[in-house]
């Protein structure tokens, strides 16, 4: 048996595999620099697969013309990119975390080359950027974020146009719930050391032969390495309380929340 594909069906695949693209270019993991150009657009052409049906019933006409079709491929390139910073500004919140640890436990000393970012990232942001991306395929929540991205061609149809507005005051508070998530992971870490700077300080106040300080590096260093092992199992909640912010943020930016 043989099935008719029109050119609105093609069209319309090629509309949904062009805002999925953009999407996992900007998102973490599935589509982080890491993944080589052409598996992210094979496994971009993989999502829009079964999502085409949905989008082209959701939609109305599907533009045919030169003019039109150019309208609605920026259009999917334009809200393809807006989910996928409002993912990336949430997830990135761990990594953000991992950050200020290494600013306040002593390893800001040391840069690692980040090959995902194309630049010099600290070691503990580095670690709990793998951390993240692991979590994020083992807990299932890159599944939460899929599903909540496919969810919003029902709202957002491949013919619609984005609510710039909506999208910019939603994305303004993706980051700020970025920067509140990240002080929140690395919060009671950032606590105890300054506490043992402030032991330190006494010590040497009380002791100036002792030298403190040059005892210090070593002491933060291993205090913040017992104190993240400590941590991590509060690591998975916390992914998925971003994640679902993350579905919520797609949806607002689709003009259902």
């Amino acid at each position: 048996m043989v099935t008719a594909v029109t050119t609105a069906q093609l069209v319309g695949m090629l509309l949904v595999s062009i805002r999925v693209g953009t999407f996992l270019w900007i998102a973490p993991v599935l589509g982080g620099r890491m993944v080589p150009a052409r598996v992210r657009v094979l496994l971009a052409v993989a999502l829009a697969l079964p999502m085409t049906p949905m989008a082209v019933s959701a939609s109305g006409p599907i533009p045919l013309g030169a003019g039109g079709l150019v309208w609605a491929v920026l259009e999917n390139v334009l809200i393809g990119g807006a989910l996928g910073l409002a993912v990336l500004g949430l997830i990135s919140a761990v990594q953000s975390a991992g950050s200020l640890i290494d600013l306040f436990g002593g390893f800001s000393v040391s840069q690692a080359y980040d090959p995902m970012l194309m630049q010099q990232s600290s070691v503990m942001g580095r670690v709990y950027q793998l951390l993240g991306a692991a979590l994020l395929l083992v807990t299932g929540a890159h599944l939460l974020i899929l599903q909540g991205f496919a969810s919003t061609f029902a709202v957002l149809p491949i013919d619609g146009s984005l609510d710039l507005e909506q999208a910019t005051g939603t994305l303004t508070t993706v980051l700020t719930t970025m920067f509140l998530s990240a002080l929140q992971i690395a919060g009671p870490l950032i606590g105890v050391s300054f506490l043992a700077d402030v032991a330190l300080g006494l010590m040497t106040r009380v002791a100036p032969a002792l030298n403190a300080f040059s005892l210090g590096f070593p002491l933060k260093i291993g205090l913040t390495l017992g104190l993240v092992a400590l941590a991590l199992p509060m690591l998975p909640p916390a992914l998925l309380g971003l994640s679902q912010q993350a579905v919520d943020a797609m949806g607002a930016i689709a003009g259902g929340g």
